[in-house]
């Protein structure tokens, strides 16, 4: 069984307000990153929020979901996953392993996640490929939880994607360049993106 944690904690200080409650296509940003993870074969869902809890999850508190509130998340990305993490471990035991996702990656879709599990590397972890890297979504197996746990500080994910680059199993995912950290970033994508 493999869970999926949606990372929406951040105080989005570059953009100013609330990233995760900017609308597009009608729903939030967050909003469209639970409805493509409940359309997965991912369970349990689970969102990390921080920072504007209390303008954020009344958008989303009537979903499939579980939220857990990292009460650490000013010290960065690590407290979450943390938070992510040990929840999943509360409400799902038997689970495999994990993805990682951001809630503001808007062009991220159903199928990109579906193929995370299906693609796994031998090792187990498989990652979407962008700008030369490799980034979220992510998935990790159990035996990775104890290092993902073990993170600090602003350290994300990523720092175990390069550890590991070896053994990724990549996806090609140009579109994984799009994220929206500032106002300039989302009238970009609203223009680019007319039809979706």
């Amino acid at each position: 069984m493999t869970g999926i944690i949606i990372l929406a904690a951040g105080a989005s200080v570059r953009l100013g307000k609330p990233k995760q409650n900017l609308i597009y296509k009608g729903q939030t940003l967050l909003q469209r990153a639970v409805e493509t993870a409940n359309a997965s074969v991912c369970q349990p869902v689970i969102v990390v929020l921080g920072a504007n809890k209390n303008v954020i999850e009344p958008t989303i508190k009537d979903l499939n979901i579980n939220i857990v509130y990292s009460e650490t998340w000013q010290e960065g990305m690590a407290s979450s996953i943390r938070s992510g993490i040990i929840e999943m471990q509360k409400i799902e035991p038997k689970a495999t392993s994990v993805i990682l996702m951001l809630c503001d990656q808007p062009l991220v879709d159903t199928p990109i996640l579906n193929l995370l599990i299906l693609s796994k590397s031998k090792e187990g972890i498989a990652a979407c490929a962008y700008n030369e890297t490799l980034g979220p979504p992510a998935l990790f197996d159990v035996v990775y939880f104890p290092e993902l746990l073990s993170l600090k500080g602003q350290d994300g994910a990523k720092k175990n994607l390069l550890k590991y680059a070896d053994t990724v199993h990549a996806i090609p995912f140009p579109q994984g360049i799009i994220d929206i950290d500032t106002v300039e970033d989302f009238e970009k994508l609203s223009l680019s993106n007319p039809s979706r």
